[in-house]
C-alpha cells in the first residue's frame, strides 16, 4: 500500500505523527492478516516499533507486510515502511514493526488460521526471527505475571 502524507496527518513541523503511521501499519497488518487467513481478524499487539527517520508530507509512505509466523490461531505480520521523496528522487526505510493478529470465526471467537510453511531463504529467515521474538513476549509475559504477583501478595499497588 502507497500512501501520500498530508497535512492532516502531521505536527507544526511538518513531520507526520507516529499515531498516524500506527494507524496505517495497524491497517497494514490487518489487510495482510485476513487475507492470509481468509477471516476477520483483530489485532493482539504491536512489537517493536522502530521510527528511524522522520516521514514529511508531500511524501509517498509504502508498506510492505507479510505474515512472518503462525501459532494455532495467531499470526505475526512484519511491516516495513519505505518512503519516497519524489522531488528528490530518494527512497529511505524510515519504519518497521512487528504486529500480532487473531483470526475469528463467525462468533468473534479465535480460530485456526493455515499453518506457515516458509519456502524461500527470505521467508525462513523472517520464520525464524518470529520464533525467537514470540519465545521473548512469552518469557517477558511470564515475568510480568511473577511481578504483579510478588507485588499482590507484598501488598504493593499494581498500577501501572
Amino acid at each position: 500500500m502507497t500512501v501520500l502524507m498530508t497535512p492532516d496527518m502531521a505536527n507544526f513541523s511538518g513531520n507526520v505523527h507516529g499515531g498516524a503511521l500506527l494507524k496505517l501499519l495497524d491497517q497494514v497488518a490487518y489487510a495482510c492478516a485476513a487475507r492470509y487467513a481468509q477471516t476477520y481478524v483483530v489485532t493482539l499487539s504491536v512489537d517493536q516499533v522502530i521510527f528511524r527517520s522522520p516521514i514529511h508530507v508531500g511524501e509517498l509512505v509504502t508498506f510492505f507486510a507479510s505474515v512472518n509466523f503462525t501459532g494455532t490461531s495467531s499470526m505475526e505480520v512484519g511491516v516495513k515502511v519505505v518512503t519516497e521523496n519524489i522531488r528528490e528522487h530518494t527512497t529511505r526505510h524510515t519504519n518497521s514493526c512487528f504486529l500480532t493478529m487473531v483470526a475469528m470465526n463467525e462468533d468473534r471467537r479465535p480460530c485456526a488460521v493455515p499453518v506457515l510453511t516458509p519456502a524461500t531463504p527470505d521467508e525462513r529467515r523472517r520464520y525464524s526471527a518470529a520464533q525467537v521474538r514470540r519465545q521473548l513476549r512469552r518469557e517477558f509475559d511470564q515475568r510480568f505475571h511473577e511481578l504483579m504477583k510478588a507485588q499482590q501478595e507484598n501488598g504493593e499497588s499494581t498500577a501501572a
